[in-house]
């Protein structure tokens, strides 16, 4: 069985779909229950849904319970939830502000990626694979945001070096921007999605099915030889040299 976090919406949706459509059993989770519950009606007996904050010990924990009242192994990992809770704040007004928002987006990103590894560790197939979801924004960093994702990149190397011994591969993918997702919560206009199409060097902006190809290859036998790498999905917006 694979676990897709942030199932409900944009890339974790696309990528659930997916792996139902190919025959692959999954587990989505995240924080709103009606999202997720739209995507089980979609994937045909093999998608089955967990609402829980992923960035809590206790949420972490009950995909960890659910997975052993399946007695299933886990096969693959991928983990989209996050976000950049910024956009949906109002400015912060005092450094109690200033922290709070802090914690919020490594929580959002960093802690609930450790902790959803960290919860089903031992139930993980032989040469099981793990993708992280990291962002352009680690690059130019953005807020709390980019820092938070640079982390999360940083934590797929780690991973990668601890599971490695027992064949499990991690790798993160860091997306530029990807039309038709929740991230920019209503606030993309065209000219600033113009003004992302154009810094690309293929002249479009990227699509979910673009992120679940990437995705499927990486848990795939083909990336076999792949692991602790941060693979941009930008379309030429940023080069890596």
């Amino acid at each position: 069985m694979y676990i897709v976090t942030g199932g409900g919406t944009g890339i974790g949706r696309a990528v659930a779909l997916s792996l139902s459509d190919h025959g692959h059993q999954v587990l989505i989770a995240g924080r709103r229950a009606e999202p997720l519950e739209a995507v089980v009606e979609r994937g045909e007996g093999r998608i089955q849904a967990l609402a829980c904050d992923l960035s809590t010990p206790a949420g972490a924990r009950e995909v960890a319970v659910r997975m052993d009242d399946l007695d299933e192994d886990v096969e693959g990992i991928v983990h989209c939830a996050g976000g950049n809770p910024a956009m949906r704040s109002p400015q912060p007004q005092s450094l109690e502000d200033e922290a709070a928002l802090i914690e919020e987006t490594l929580a959002g990103n960093v802690t609930s990626a450790g902790l959803i590894v960290a919860a089903v560790k031992d139930r993980f197939a032989e040469e099981a694979s793990i993708v992280l979801f990291g962002s352009i924004a680690a690059e130019h960093g953005i807020g709390y945001y980019g820092p938070a994702k640079a982390a999360v990149a940083s934590l797929a190397v780690g991973l990668a070096g601890e599971l490695g011994v027992r064949g499990i591969r991690v790798n993160c993918v860091s997306p530029g921007y990807i039309a038709d997702t929740e991230f920019f919560a209503g606030q993309m206009t065209p000219d600033r999605e113009a003004t992302l199409r154009d810094q690309t060097a293929l002249g479009r902006t990227g699509r979910p099915d673009d992120a679940v190809k990437v995705t499927e290859f990486l848990l795939s036998e083909r990336s076999r030889h792949i692991t602790g790498q941060n693979i941009h999905l930008n379309g030429g917006a940023f080069s890596t040299r």
